[in-house]
Parts: structure tokens; C-alpha cells; sequence
């Protein structure tokens, strides 16, 4: 029988983390459930307590850090990463592993925005999440329909082989777009998000942390797809290098710099082209070396 854990990363959910724990106890009786405490100043650890949960404390705030901490302590064959929030159903969580356990799929996703669902979203949000999936879609040549859920389903070949970097509420990005560049299965299951119960209040803040998420995919799109970044960016500058002739001759002082800012802007599109491609072919070599780390690890785990 595979061994289940429920993960619920906490801070300050004295309100609805008993709920949370109670509910998935029920759907997953033989599951282990695990609250990580990010830090809390209210009852949620002895309230996870009083419900059966174990507790596993991370004082450095930040949700990815506490589930960075997760992976790192907890051992099973399939992971169950859920919000302390009461927002998603646990009735659900059998649709999410079901794919894990018929071997369909390495990290199954609660799709809050699937069109089969009927989400509680607030508009700012909804927009949010609209404008980082379309851009993730755009960059990473997939169609996804949720890539900040935090209700997910993982495999432990997938946990245990991820090297999560991300501190906050970027987690979700980074687990997303590490699982499309490594080549692992996304599965999403439609699920349907329900609003937060009175007086249990949100801890991300919409323009800080939204930032973060942007910055989050900015950066993995340069550190994955090297030659993409700034082959576009030099391929821009190339164009740019010609437009200065265009108003050549229209006054003098812009006439007679033309030739060096023309020179300059081509040299830089070139220079920044050749960068790409140099880290590109970095960027491969170690995805070869994970490959064959991935083979060696296989090899050693092999049973006989």
C-alpha cells in the first residue's frame, strides 16, 4: 500500500487548521498528516496537535522554505500539498492522486480556473492568476489552466529529485516550471476554490508577492531557456541598430552620432546573442549530468 502525506504549510490558521486536518483524516484515514509551522503567534500548533497531526516547525518565514523543509523531512511514496486555509475540498484529494497511482502522471494539479469550475475568486486575483498563466503558457510553450494552485499531488520520485530555491509564495511557480523543464507528467483536476471563512485572512500581499512570482519566472525562463532570453533580447537590439538611419540627416547632432550608436546597439544584439548561446550549451551539459545522476540513482535504488 503507498504511503500518503498530507502537508499543510501554516501560519497564524487557528481558525481553520483543526478543519483542514479533520477533513482529509476522514477521506485519507491511513494517511500521515503533517503540519509545518511557519512561525505562527496563535493556537495553530496546538490546535494541529488536539486533531492528530504532526507538527514540524520551520522559524524562517517564508512558505517555500517551510516546504522545502517538508521534502526534506518527510518520507512517503505519493505527497499531498494543501493550504491550512480550509479553501480547498479534501473530498477531492482521491481525483488528485488517482493519476500518481496509475503511474500517469509525476505531479497532479487542484486547477482552480479549469472551465469546469466554479472558483471563488476575487477579480484582482482572478486577473492575477490570469496574466502569470498566460505568461508561463507564452514562455514555456505549454497550456496549463492553474499554475498557482497550492493544491497539488506529487510522486516521490518527483519530490525527492526537485531543488526547490523559492522562499515565499512562489513555490507554486517554481514547482511548475521545474516539472516542465525536467520533462516530469502535469496532470490538472478541476477543483472548486471556496472562500475563506469569516475572519481568517490572507497572508499574501498582492503586490509584493505578486512581484516576487513575476520575478520568479523571469528568472527560471533566463536560467532554463538561456538562448531564448537573449537571443530575443539580441535579436531587438539588431533591429534597434538600424532604426537610428531612418532619422539620419533630420538634425545634425543625431545625424553625426548615427554610425556609432548603430555600431554599438549591433555589437551589443551580436554580443548578447553569443551569450546565449554559450550558456545554452551550459545549461544543456548539466541537464545531461542530471540525467545521469537521475540513472545512477535509479541504479542504487534498484532492489537485488
Amino acid at each position: 500500500m503507498e504511503k500518503i502525506a498530507v502537508i499543510i504549510p501554516c501560519l497564524d490558521e487557528q481558525i481553520t487548521v483543526g478543519k483542514v486536518i479533520s477533513d482529509f483524516r476522514r477521506i485519507l484515514p491511513d494517511a500521515d498528516i503533517y503540519v509545518i509551522d511557519n512561525n505562527s503567534t496563535d493556537s495553530t500548533v496546538s490546535i494541529a496537535l488536539e486533531h492528530g497531526a504532526v507538527v514540524i516547525t520551520e522559524k524562517q518565514q517564508g512558505k517555500g522554505i517551510a516546504v522545502r523543509k517538508a521534502f526534506r523531512k518527510i518520507e512517503a511514496d505519493i505527497y499531498i500539498l494543501v493550504d491550512g486555509d480550509d479553501t480547498y475540498p479534501a473530498e477531492d484529494v482521491t481525483s488528485l492522486i488517482a493519476p500518481i497511482l496509475d503511474d500517469t502522471a509525476d505531479i497532479v494539479v487542484g486547477s482552480r480556473l479549469n472551465s469546469m469550475t466554479n472558483s471563488a475568486f476575487r477579480l484582482r486575483n482572478r486577473l492575477g492568476n490570469m496574466f502569470f498563466r498566460k505568461t508561463i503558457n507564452v514562455l514555456f510553450k505549454t497550456n496549463l489552466t492553474d499554475i498557482l494552485s497550492g493544491y497539488r499531488a506529487m510522486s516521490r520520485d518527483f519530490v525527492k529529485r526537485m531543488q526547490i530555491l523559492a522562499r515565499g509564495f512562489e513555490i507554486e511557480t517554481e514547482l511548475t516550471i521545474m516539472a516542465l523543464n525536467r520533462g516530469f507528467r502535469i496532470v490538472e483536476i478541476p477543483v472548486d476554490l471556496r472562500s475563506r471563512p469569516m475572519n481568517s485572512h490572507s497572508k499574501i500581499r498582492i503586490v509584493s508577492d505578486g512581484l516576487k512570482i513575476l520575478r520568479e519566472i523571469v528568472s527560471l525562463f533566463f536560467y532554463y531557456k538561456p538562448l531564448s532570453f537573449f537571443g530575443s533580447l539580441g535579436l531587438v537590439t539588431l533591429i534597434a541598430s538600424f532604426l537610428p538611419f531612418v532619422f539620419h540627416g533630420i538634425d545634425s547632432a543625431i545625424g553625426t552620432l548615427t554610425p556609432v550608436l548603430s555600431i554599438g546597439l549591433a555589437l551589443a544584439g551580436l554580443l548578447s546573442i553569443s551569450v546565449g548561446g554559450i550558456l545554452h550549451v551550459t545549461t544543456r551539459r548539466f541537464q545531461e549530468l542530471d540525467q545521469r545522476l537521475d540513472l545512477l540513482n535509479d541504479e542504487v535504488s534498484r532492489p537485488g
